[in-house]
């Protein structure tokens, strides 16, 4: 086994010469009492290739048709052997997908690695999160079952509120004035081929700025060392660092396999579009908060819509929170200060609206 590792080692350096290995051997990882949170970043990808696998697996046997989609979930979970537990996998690392990459963003936000040099790679991480809450989005349509169908009625119903383009926006999204199998195809052809390809330039870029500016360092950490003049400690990241991330892949891979097993993703019935939407359809856990505060918000404030005006609102601060590199000009100052309250406000506001609307 030795022999053959050292013979590819041998051949790939013949070809691409000794700069990958060089940059694996060199890299190295700060230690400090934040150091927990750099693991958010591994467990995210391997949560998004644990989507890839189980997605080509899926896609294998799903037809996206209205008069095929239910029938052809419903074939891979009783006749596919083991197809209802990478349905199962597929559908859970979907939701801890979304939720781990909202610690990472939120945990790079409050330890303020969004600093210079590092404003692009705090950019190209939001956009990243918008792309899988985007998966998150259009997957959930898939299986063309009811709660899902009408979830998705009500999610896009919300993009009418966008000022002047709302119409548009939902015509194009629907493929038409009302959610039908135009919708279906649609939203197949964005989870399968648009999202991903997205994700792959906007990862390569991502991957790209950490390797080449490592991993940031929370100011107080800095500031500590640099008034004490010690060097910062830091440990290789190969092969220390990694065989701690695989050892947290291998927990939340056996987290996965378990909420799988013990939790199935349950089907329900099959989509009816004639019948009334029943009573107390809501879209999944991470639209909560925004589809809580389109409630809550009066039917009209002065001259605006109150949905219109509500979605104005997470437009711009959507936005902000995506350049907040160049608008906090200080973070280890009064600025950083300001915006970490901010922040911790925007936590107990999505976290409030969304436990008030569950």
């Amino acid at each position: 086994m030795t022999s053959a590792l050292e013979q590819l080692r041998v051949w790939l350096e013949e070809r691409f010469g000794h700069g990958l290995g060089d940059a694996i051997r060199k890299k190295q990882v700060p230690r400090h009492r934040h150091s927990l949170w750099y693991y958010l970043g591994g467990m995210t990808l391997f949560l998004f290739l644990i989507q890839v696998v189980t997605g080509i697996l899926l896609l294998l046997y799903y037809r996206p048709s209205p008069g095929e989609a239910f029938e052809s979930v419903q074939f891979i979970m009783t006749k596919v052997q083991f197809g209802w537990l990478i349905r199962g996998l597929h559908a859970w690392a979907a939701n801890l997908l979304i939720l781990v990459a909202m610690l990472h963003m939120f945990s790079a936000f409050f330890l303020k690695a969004y600093r210079k040099p590092r404003e692009l790679t705090w950019i190209t991480g939001c956009l990243l999160f918008f792309i899988f809450l985007g998966f998150g989005f259009s997957g959930y349509l898939l299986p063309w079952n009811e709660l899902a169908f009408f979830a998705t009625k009500v999610g896009t119903e919300m993009m009418a509120a966008v000022p002047f383009i709302g119409e548009w926006l939902l015509t194009v999204f629907r493929g038409g004035e009302e959610v039908t199998g135009a919708t279906l195809t649609r939203f197949f052809g964005f989870h399968v081929a648009v999202f991903p390809a997205l994700t792959t330039l906007v990862l390569g870029i991502h991957l790209f700025l950490v390797q080449q500016l490592g991993m940031s360092v929370p100011p107080s950490v800095e500031r500590a060392h640099r008034q004490s003049g010690q060097p910062l400690r830091a440990h290789p990241f190969f092969p220390g660092f990694l065989l701690r991330d695989l050892i947290g892949w291998y927990i939340a891979l056996g987290i996965l396999a378990a909420l799988a097993a013990l939790d199935p993703w349950e089907l329900g019935v099959k989509a009816d579009p004639f019948v009334p939407t029943p009573a107390g359809i809501k879209p999944e856990w991470y639209f909560l908060f925004l589809f809580q505060t389109l409630k809550v918000i009066p039917a009209r404030l002065l001259w605006i819509e109150g949905e219109q005006l509500a979605v104005m609102l997470f437009g711009v601060v959507a936005l902000l929170w995506v350049l907040v590199p160049f608008l906090d000009r200080n973070p280890e100052g009064r600025s950083g200060r300001v915006f970490t309250a901010v922040g911790a406000v925007a936590v107990a506001y999505i976290i409030g609206m969304t436990v008030w609307a569950w």
